[in-house]
């Protein structure tokens, strides 16, 4: 089992992983259909998203879970510095 370098999600299972390849260090979520890693900004949105539909925040303060959240993954250690 690995966690997503981008968004920290656990990748468990094939389906997890960019293009289905257990290699990648990132998730289906985190890739473009080309599997390569989506932009900072990118993720950043999707994770807001996702933060605000599971757990009924505010797009404020769903963009603030997101990136304190992302100050901890190795994908963008330095977007941070």
């Amino acid at each position: 089992m690995k966690d997503c370098i981008a968004c920290g999600m656990p990748m468990n299972v094939e389906s997890d992983f960019a293009l289905n390849d257990e290699t990648k260090d990132y998730c289906v979520h985190c890739a473009r259909l080309d599997g390569t890693i989506k932009s900072f900004d990118e993720v950043k949105e999707g994770m807001t998203y996702f933060i605000m539909q599971s757990q009924g925040l505010s797009r404020e303060a769903a963009e603030s879970a997101a990136i304190a959240a992302m100050k901890n993954l190795p994908a963008w250690k330095n977007q941070f510095t």
